[in-house]
Parts: C-alpha cells; sequence; structure tokens
C-alpha cells in the first residue's frame, strides 16, 4: 500500500516575475507540485492578462496562473526594489522571462541577488539565451519558430511555410526551464548554495527537429521541403493523415507487424508478398502508392467506426479531433488531467491540470487564477507592511 507523502515542492518559495507562457507554465508547475508561487506583476497587469479584452484570450491567463498568489509591484520604484529584495530573501526561487539585461538594468540581476540570498534558484529564460550574437533580438513564439527552423519544415512542400499551431517554442522552454530550476534544487540539497539556470527558446525546441535533420543529413546537407503530414524524415511508410467521409485518420505503421495487421484490416492480405511493400525502405520508395492505396480504402469510411477498426487490429492511428472534442476529452477528464471550475471572472472553464504526478499525493485541487493584486494585503504584510503604508504605497504607484 502506498504511503501518502507531501507534494515534492512543499515549503518551496517561487518569486514569479514571468510573463505570457513561458515561464508561467514553468511556475505553474512548480505551483502544482507543492510551491508556494508568488506572482509579481505590474500595476497594470501583465501582457497575457492585458489580452482578456480580445474574446477569450483571457483563457490562458487563467490556464497558466492557477493556484498562484498575485501582487502587483512597480520594480523601477526605489520602495519597490526594496520590496522584491524582501521577498528575495524568503524565497528559494526567482523566475523571469525578460529579455536579457533587463534585470541588471534594474540593479535585480542575479549577481546582485545571490549576495542578498546565497541559496536562491535563479530561473531566467528567453528567446536565444544570455550569450551570443542574437541574445537581444525579440523573441515571441512566432520569431523563435521563424528562427529555429520550426516553420520551414511546417506545412507542404507546393505551399509557403506556416508555424505550429501550438506555442511550442514558449512551452519547450517552459518545460525544460521547469526541469533546470528542480535539477538546481537538488544540487542545494547538498551544497547549500543557489545558482543561476537560464533555458533559451530557440535551444529548447532544437531537439524537435530530430526527424527532420535526419532527412537534411541523409540528403547531403540540403534544406529539405516541407512533408506535409508525411514523416519529417520521409523515413516512414503508411504515415499520413487520410481522409474519411466525415474528418481525418491519421494512420502509422512503424513495424512490419503493423503494416500486416493493417493489411489485414483493409482485407488484403493479398499484397502481403508484393515486392513494393516488402519492407520499409520499399515501401517509403513507393510512398506515393502506399499512400493512394490507404486513402483509397479509408475515403469512404466514417473515422470513429474506421478507428475502431484499426484499433481491434492493434494498428496505430488517432481521429483528428477539433479543439471541442479535445476540450471535452472523457479520458483527460477522468485522470483529471482536465477538469471544469468556476472562474470568478471567466464563468466555467475548462484548464489543465500538471501532466506530472506524484504518486502517494492526489491531484492538488485547481484554485482559479487572482485578480490583479489579489493578495497585495496578506504578501506585504508578510513583510511587515502596515494597512497605513500599504495605502500609501498604491497612491504612489509602488503596487
Amino acid at each position: 500500500m502506498t504511503v501518502a507523502a507531501g507534494y515534492p515542492l512543499d515549503g518551496i518559495r517561487v518569486v514569479d516575475l514571468s510573463q505570457i507562457y513561458n515561464g508561467p507554465y514553468a511556475t505553474f508547475l512548480m505551483a502544482m507540485a507543492g510551491a508556494e508561487v508568488i506572482k509579481i506583476e505590474p500595476l497594470v497587469g501583465e501582457h497575457l492578462r492585458r489580452r482578456g479584452v480580445v474574446g477569450g484570450a483571457a483563457l490562458p491567463f487563467a490556464m497558466l496562473n492557477g493556484n498562484k498568489r498575485d501582487v502587483t509591484l512597480n520594480l523601477k520604484s526605489p520602495r519597490g526594489r526594496e520590496l522584491l529584495i524582501s521577498m528575495v530573501k524568503r524565497a528559494d526561487i526567482l523566475v523571469e522571462n525578460f529579455a536579457p539585461g533587463v534585470m541588471e538594468r534594474l540593479d535585480l540581476g542575479y549577481e546582485f541577488l545571490k549576495t542578498v540570498n546565497p541559496r536562491l534558484i535563479y530561473g531566467q529564460s528567453s528567446g536565444y539565451g544570455r550569450t551570443g550574437p542574437n541574445r537581444d533580438y525579440p523573441a515571441m513564439d512566432l520569431t523563435v519558430q521563424a528562427m529555429s527552423g520550426v516553420m520551414s519544415v511546417t506545412g507542404f512542400p507546393d505551399r509557403p511555410p506556416v508555424k505550429a499551431g501550438p506555442a511550442i517554442c514558449d512551452f519547450f522552454a517552459g518545460v525544460h526551464l521547469y526541469g533546470a530550476i528542480v535539477t538546481a534544487l537538488y544540487e542545494r540539497e547538498k551544497t547549500g548554495v543557489g545558482r543561476l539556470v537560464e533555458v533559451a527558446m530557440q535551444d529548447a525546441v532544437y531537439a524537435s527537429l530530430s526527424s527532420n535533420l535526419g532527412l537534411f543529413y541523409g540528403s547531403g546537407g540540403e534544406a529539405p521541403p516541407r512533408t506535409g503530414n508525411r514523416h519529417g524524415g520521409m523515413a516512414e511508410s503508411p504515415y499520413n493523415v487520410y481522409p474519411t467521409a466525415d474528418g481525418y485518420i491519421a494512420i502509422i505503421c512503424v513495424g512490419e507487424l503493423h503494416w500486416k495487421s493493417l493489411l489485414t484490416a483493409m482485407g488484403r492480405d493479398d499484397l502481403a508478398g508484393d515486392p513494393r511493400f516488402a519492407d520499409l525502405k520499399s515501401r517509403v520508395a513507393h510512398m506515393d502508392v502506399v499512400d493512394e492505396m490507404v486513402t483509397a480504402w479509408t475515403a469512404p469510411q466514417a473515422k470513429q467506426p474506421l478507428f475502431e477498426l484499426l484499433m481491434r487490429h492493434h494498428v496505430p492511428c488517432a481521429p483528428v479531433r477539433d479543439l471541442v472534442e479535445v476540450v471535452n476529452d472523457p479520458h483527460m477528464h477522468a485522470r483529471g488531467a482536465l477538469k471544469w471550475i468556476e472562474h470568478p471572472e471567466l464563468g466555467r472553464i475548462v484548464v489543465q491540470h500538471s501532466p506530472l504526478r506524484f504518486d502517494g499525493v492526489a491531484l492538488k485541487e485547481l484554485t482559479p487564477s487572482a485578480r490583479l493584486g489579489e493578495h497585495n494585503a496578506a504578501i506585504y504584510g508578510e513583510l511587515g507592511v502596515s494597512e497605513r503604508e500599504l495605502a500609501d504605497l498604491k497612491k504612489d504607484g509602488v503596487i
């Protein structure tokens, strides 16, 4: 029987200066692992919160900032700087994803803050890193997708490059940032001393190009064409998204058993001895023929019965689902990966839980993202700020 334990980051305090997706996702993972996360926003709110004036654009802020306490703070004011230093003295981790050099210009960079708190883990993320000739390039997910090669390999060969639909560079960096910070926490347990860790978005996404890079090296160093829904390295067949009577289905055959199972499902066991399909190399060489054959079979059929048929034959596949289907996915709701909550500003919404699961403890209860500055009185009160000074700080534009 598993003995209930605490959350892995219980007792850890995080000062979160991050914004948009990258840093906030890393600190969300920390909050869901038990850390106390104090989100610090400028007086007008961080950029992602301000997007809420556009339709449903407030939802991402709610998704990434639940289970955090929220304060406002003007870091450019002398008193605001003092208050941040007071927080850092009590913190284990500080996270920021400003452009390189911003915190140093505020005299709040790591070299200074480690003198305030030598145990501090300082997590920093940016588009291109703290060093190198491109460090000062503007970096949002779109621009990093363009610079990193992601856009060049996304889309169809006869059409212009397109961005990947999700904000992959931001979130890949956020996951790597979480990993770097927790790794540094482990080191601190042995040394008693913190350190600076950094993650560049471009660095974080490069390894995901592995299939495309295989095609690049295999061609002798030529930039490979976009492959659409085919394998990025053109090294698997069948590997594509195929039309059905009411949508699309993704099918991939990794090994010979999958291919033979697909032939059986298609009622084409007669092709098992066809030299064009004898092995992976042959099928890749005849990729167009394979895709035409599979398309002719899938096109007249409804995708759900087709999916069920292929699953019975153990063929790797999945129906292409839209966001309505995904948001209401019974599987993700059953395992607690998604949950409906009542948000005080947005009403009833679906939010994600952390993908990280820790045996012995139940999933942490999700709490809605806080209103701007909702915890000013509580958190600054913990630092010894009186109610009268709180009023003065607000009047002076410090909080």
